[in-house]
């Protein structure tokens, strides 16, 4: 399809709808910063009936919303995911990889998602939001249904339970203050800044589910794409310091976010040659994206000589992704910790065995089994 043509139309479902499909790298990383694509769910959604019945906490994200109320929100969160507060984080991430690394079975098969790349990004931002340890295993259910292809019943259901729990933490939170971000937020909420109680809870809920979701997929993929390319992890073994140097590029060759999140046409335009009129919604591939052979060439191969910063797996723009920083940070410790650990590391099962969660907006394997 990018070969054929970068953006295309696309039948989206019934009544004759059509969406726009962008799977080249210009184009995407184009769509990613126009301001006439937006993000505000609520505007287009507005007046047209449906059966959905997301939570507004949910479904009014920051990430759902154009400037200036994106910018007021993302501006008291960004201090949390600097580079200079993640590398606080850095002795803590790496002290419960080892303790998760610690429980890995010798010479039995299991599974590496459920055994360091799902647990770790969930319990770091659960720390760091505040979330008490009881109630993680059910957040993380929760969130998980989020994603839920094909079942919007369960999706909705799973928005419920995670904003009325996120209204509860704040309640707790409220009565009794403590020093995590959400404690932070609590006190904005509370101050000069004025983030209504929807506000709030709905960044609570972004950031708990964007902190950990995405990096669970991005860890298993990238573990995988190294275990199918065996020369690669065993040069990273002889020196483990040029892991971070790969991480773009593992990050490009499978990107744990394969389609960009909602955005529609806010009045006609034209991108990568075609004209797409007013009012419609807009889907920007971040996964061929990242292997469109005019920005990089031979796509298809794992190079990690190659320079892939300026891969789209993150997004771009006013909304790429604020976690960044923490995502790479967490990929780059618990890589390094289980090559080092584990030389042997191998599938554990054929890749064609391998099965991927369905969903449209994620790609990540639901398990990953591996011998050790």
């Amino acid at each position: 399809m990018r070969s054929a043509c970068p953006v295309q139309p696309m039948p989206a479902g019934a009544g004759g709808r059509v969406d726009y499909l962008v799977t080249g790298y210009a184009e995407a990383r184009e769509a990613l910063t126009d301001p006439r694509l937006s993000k505000d769910t609520g505007a287009f959604f507005a007046g047209k009936e449906s059966r959905r019945r997301l939570h507004p906490a949910v479904a009014r994200t920051m990430l759902a919303g154009d400037p200036p109320r994106h910018t007021r929100l993302r501006r008291l969160v960004t201090g949390a995911f600097t580079t200079g507060a993640v590398r606080e984080l850095r002795p803590f991430i790496s002290r419960v990889t080892d303790e998760l690394l610690d429980r890995w079975p010798a010479g039995e098969p299991f599974d590496f998602m459920a055994g360091l790349a799902v647990p770790l990004p969930v319990i770091v931002i659960c720390e760091l939001l505040g979330v008490p340890q009881a109630d993680r295993s059910e957040v993380r259910r929760w969130s998980a249904e989020l994603f839920a292809a094909a079942e919007p019943d369960v999706v909705d259901a799973a928005s419920h339970a995670l904003a009325g729990y996120m209204t509860d933490l704040v309640a707790a939170k409220r009565s009794a203050p403590g020093s995590s971000l959400l404690d932070r937020l609590v006190a904005a909420r509370d101050g000069e800044d004025r983030l209504s109680e929807e506000e709030l809870v709905s960044l609570a809920v972004l950031l708990l589910v964007a902190g950990h979701e995405t990096t669970a997929n991005a860890l298993g993929n990238a573990l995988l794409a190294l275990l199918r390319h065996p020369a690669v992890p065993a040069r990273l073994r002889q020196d483990p310091d040029t892991v971070p140097a790969l991480l773009d590029e593992l990050l490009r060759f499978d990107s744990a976010v394969s389609t960009a999140t909602f955005r529609f046409t806010t009045q006609a335009l034209t991108l990568g040659g075609t004209r797409i009129p007013a009012g419609v919604p807009v889907l920007v591939a971040l996964g061929a994206a990242n292997r469109d052979p005019a920005r990089f060439p031979d796509p298809d191969r794992l190079d990690p000589d190659r320079d892939a910063a300026a891969h789209l797996a993150f997004g771009h723009g006013i909304h790429r992704c604020l976690g960044a920083p923490l995502a790479m940070a967490e990929l780059e410790i618990a890589l390094r910790a289980v090559l080092t650990r584990f030389p042997g590391i191998r599938l554990a099962v054929p890749p064609g065995r391998l099965r991927w969660r369905r969903t449209r907006l994620v790609r990540g394997l639901a398990a990953l089994p591996v011998r050790a």
